[in-house]
């Protein structure tokens, strides 16, 4: 472009960082990066992806040594010219570009998007795991609730497992309702604890095939997803009111499934 004039070139590194830092869309700092190979190294090296990510999602700054050390996120690709501290900068910007890209369009209060498979039902489809969701004790006049067939020893889970509405997410907390059953004394169907678990299909090509298994019960899902967090225990009040379990610190979902286990 005749007449153009690049002011990276003109401007000392610390005035342009102060020009680049105005940007707050992560899409924006990709397509600066891929102006020139002078303005992508000047990104690269200056990690403006890293920064934006912490501006915008500054709750999460205690799981970025994980995201760097564990190779949480792979990127889709990697140049590979240059020296190890190099190659880390230009791997952190793909990483860092592609949370805050995947985390920025699921900043909501829900995340689940809906129920995959339940270990047992014990009224197939009339407690259905599907009912979990409804915000209401009644759908169509009828009582709305999933129900087990029970385990007989108190340390092996009912599990609940659905899938997220995103494949990134950062849970906070989980909000369970034990259901009030409608005869005899009233009493409080609910599991003593709870315990939840985040992770991803193991075959990544299949993953449609695979969920689709599950909500027909033609598969097992505990043989074909990779468990990358698991909660403590949390005990649960035997009361017929919403209960909210708070997480320690945010949990960053990857994968896009959510487990609920339930105890005794």
């Amino acid at each position: 472009m005749e007449g153009s004039i690049d002011f990276l070139q003109l401007l000392d590194g610390d005035l342009s960082s102060k020009i680049l830092s105005n940007l707050d869309d992560p899409a924006d700092v990709v397509r600066v990066a891929s102006i020139s190979h002078s303005w992508r190294h000047f990104v690269i090296a200056s990690e403006f992806s890293k920064i934006l990510y912490l501006r915008l999602f500054p709750e999460t700054s205690g799981v970025i040594a994980a995201i760097e050390e564990n190779n949480i996120i792979e990127p889709s690709e990697v140049e590979t010219t240059g020296s190890v501290e190099v190659e880390k900068l230009k791997k952190n910007h793909q990483i860092y570009a592609l949370l805050a890209r995947g985390l920025a369009p699921s900043l909501t209060k829900d995340c689940i998007f809906e129920a995959i498979s339940a270990s047992s039902t014990d009224h197939y489809p009339e407690e259905m795991i599907h009912l979990t969701l409804e915000p209401t004790d009644r759908v169509y006049r009828r009582p709305s609730y999933w129900s087990s067939l029970g385990e007989s020893n108190p340390e092996v889970p009912e599990t609940l497992t659905y899938k997220l509405v995103s494949k990134l997410c950062f849970i906070t907390e989980i909000n369970i309702q034990p259901f009030q059953v409608f005869y005899d004394d009233f009493p409080i169907c609910s599991a003593k604890a709870v315990r939840f678990r985040v992770g991803h299909v193991r075959d990544l090509q299949r993953e449609r095939y695979l969920i689709g298994d599950y909500r027909a019960g033609r598969r097992s899902i505990e043989d074909q997803v990779v468990w990358t967090y698991t909660s403590e225990k949390f005990p649960m009040v035997q009361e017929n009111c919403l209960q909210n379990f708070k997480l320690p610190e945010p949990v960053l979902a990857v994968g896009g499934l959510l487990q609920i286990e339930l105890f005794g």
